[in-house]
């Protein structure tokens, strides 16, 4: 095969990959079977996620321990762990580019993307602690390809549909949750301090080697601080924003409701936009967010220290209502409350004019690099231990050390090269991965609903119906 040959035969298969990732992404997949599975499950469950959110939070953060119970971490750890991998760039990036898209009416769509999300991940996390299995070193090990190959009656469906979740998590792992981090905070060091490339990709490497070699536990103990710390720095910068607008806050409100149901019109950069478009890009950057619906959080749920799955399940909602419903949300309002919204910017750079509007001189954007680089770190950690444990499951725990040293390497990588084939066909695993797990959501929603009426039955005839930590 000749060079020209070569090339037109790779720009072909980018295409062909590019309108494969298009299509499982797009409104007419993923899109609606992610936000129908919601809905299915949040009826089934009673609304569960609105009826015990304050109790579900009292476990996960005042409680955090569930001690004599069997597994490697905490309930906060597994919390924190699964919330470094969603609490990322798409919580500064992906917000802008929903309302830079779609109007200050996707932020409404966002929010019901992660209120009905929310029993998704409930689900996946009560089924990955009740199907986890203890391996070869003493360690709880479960996620989607465990409860789709030993819960499923369909034993050969389910075999199937395990290996291939599996092996999309371990390819997507590499792009979506790491290449594609490192590079967003390469990128956001060099522009706000002039850092070069290769120094915050070696900083990268080093820094995600440190951690993930030790495995879960090492894991756990570093994002029990890190990811607390990391969110609480950007809810107070992006207070500020709020607190220096306030009186404009109300209006923003308003207008994220009305253009939710109506659609936005042409204003200054923004070239206007229909409910649709508002839908579209708001659940969509929603899902990417809060990552409801693909599974991945439910491998960080099965290694917490549970006697009761369901606890464990409680503590794991609490995620999607963090990333979304807050972290999110000052992400949006402060866009849209400081007018920059219709300015025609997108992505990053919108959300650090919002900034720069209450922190002027270059403050707000650095402020924004700073976090956007500490949240794309704390996705490379979560997204270590998911390929971890899914190449784990594929290839046996021999090939655990390898994929690690990869990984490590690839966190480089991902600083200094543009990769973008890589890229799409990791967008395009990060996809399929929620195919095989919304088939399981669904056929074993029965046995998440009957385990979550058998709870509560013990915890009222044992008069603990206040608070699911005691």
């Amino acid at each position: 095969m000749t060079e020209q040959q070569s090339g037109g035969f790779m720009h072909q298969l980018t295409a062909a990959v590019d309108a494969a990732a298009g299509f499982v992404w797009g409104p007419w997949c993923l899109i609606p079977l992610l936000l129908l599975t919601g809905f299915f499950l949040t009826i089934r469950l009673r609304g569960l996620q609105f009826t015990q959110l304050g109790p579900a939070l009292y476990t996960a953060l005042v409680v955090r321990t569930e001690k004599g119970a069997e597994g490697d971490i905490s309930h906060f750890q597994a919390l924190m762990t699964a919330l470094a991998a969603t609490v990322g760039t798409g919580n500064i990036v992906g917000v802008a580019t929903a309302i830079a898209m779609g109007g200050p009416g996707a932020l409404f769509w966002m929010w019901v993307t992660g209120l009905v999300g929310m029993a998704t991940k409930y689900c996946e996390a009560l089924l990955s602690v009740k199907y986890r299995i203890t391996d070869h070193r003493g360690e709880q090990a479960g996620g989607p390809m465990y409860y789709l190959s030993r819960g499923l009656k369909q034993k050969r469906l389910g075999a199937v549909l395990g290996w291939l979740f599996a092996l999309f998590t371990a390819v997507a792992a590499f792009g979506i949750g790491n290449m594609v981090q490192s590079n967003s905070m390469a990128d956001a060091m060099h522009v706000a301090f002039g850092v070069p490339e290769w120094v915050t990709g070696l900083a990268v490497a080093l820094g995600v080697g440190a951690v993930i070699l030790g495995g879960i536990r090492s894991i756990g103990r570093f994002t029990g601080v890190f990811v607390p710390m990391m969110v609480l720095l950007y809810l107070v910068a992006s207070g500020v924003v709020l607190v220096l607008f306030a009186d404009r806050i109300p209006a923003a409100l308003a207008l994220i409701f009305h253009d939710a149901f109506t659609g936005s019109a042409a204003a200054g950069g923004f070239l206007g936009a229909t409910l649709a478009q508002a839908m579209r890009y708001g659940v969509a950057r929603g899902i990417f967010s809060n990552e409801s619906g693909l599974g991945s959080a439910g491998i960080a749920a099965a290694a917490a220290q549970t006697k009761e799955p369901v606890r464990q399940a409680l503590v794991s909602m609490t995620q999607t209502f963090i990333d979304t419903i807050v972290v999110c949300t000052f992400t949006g309002v402060a866009i849209v409350a400081t007018g920059v919204w219709n300015s025609g910017e997108n992505g990053a750079a919108l959300t650090q004019s919002a900034f720069a509007a209450a922190m002027p001189n270059g403050i707000g954007a650095a402020v924004v690099a700073v976090c956007l680089a500490l949240f794309a770190f704390s996705t490379i950690l979560g997204w270590a231990y998911y390929g971890g444990r899914s190449v784990e499951y594929l290839l046996g725990e021999r090939a655990i050390l390898p994929y690690r040293l990869a990984f490590i390497a690839a966190a480089f990588a991902g600083s200094v090269y543009s990769l973008d084939f890589v890229w799409l066909v990791s967008d395009l695993m990060n996809g399929l991965m929620a195919l095989p797990n919304l088939i399981g959501l669904l056929l074993l929603s029965g046995v998440a609903a009957r385990e979550t009426r058998l709870y509560f039955e013990r915890q009222s005839a044992a008069g603990m119906t206040g608070r699911p930590g005691q």
